[in-house]
């Protein structure tokens, strides 16, 4: 009896040890992939720059999470509360302001409504060329139903210019920067 039973649950055992290896062992892969998809985003967003250095914030902006240097500006990580939860984006912007690139990376936004900030080019190519100074009714045109995204999308915007022109705006970006 003790036999029956002893042999499955070796097998068991057996098993996880052979996948624990496994998962240890492909997560410096995972990471390096990882890094290989955030330097293309970097050089999608900024381009005309090949290398970015993190460079450490302790500004007072709460929306910006992180900053990877080039040598022709920065791509900003911002994080804004949307209508339904934050919204995390990458904005990229050159030495003189000017808005290069943005994506939305996260966001739980309604579906049909506020979640097109993920998909709607036409909405999101209205930040580009901009410098801190995109408002939502001014310059910018909301997503029909969703202008709390809208609005939060431009202070992320905003924060993002103003950080690296240095200029404080109404996002609450700060003059640490470029």
């Amino acid at each position: 009896m003790k036999k029956d039973i002893l042999m499955p649950v070796l097998a068991i055992v057996l098993a996880a040890i052979v996948l624990l290896a496994a998962s240890a062992g492909l997560s410096s892969v995972r990471e390096e992939k990882a890094q290989r998809e955030l330097n293309d985003m970097l050089k999608t967003l900024l381009p005309g720059s090949d290398t970015f250095s993190q460079e450490p914030y302790s500004g007072m902006d709460e929306n910006i999470r992180a900053a990877y240097k080039a040598e022709n500006g920065y791509v900003v990580h911002v994080v804004t509360s949307g209508y339904a939860g934050d919204i995390s984006m990458l904005v990229g912007v050159y030495n003189d302001g000017t808005v290069s690139g943005l994506v939305v990376r996260e966001l739980r936004e309604t579906r049909g409504l506020g979640g097109r900030a993920l998909t709607d080019t036409e909405f999101l190519s209205q930040f580009l060329n901009t410098r801190g100074d995109a408002a939502v009714g001014d310059n910018v045109d909301a997503l029909t139903g969703a202008t709390v995204t809208s609005r939060a999308i431009a202070r992320g915007v905003n924060s993002a210019a103003a950080f690296v022109s240095g200029v404080d705006v109404s996002s609450s970006a700060t003059t640490w920067g470029g």
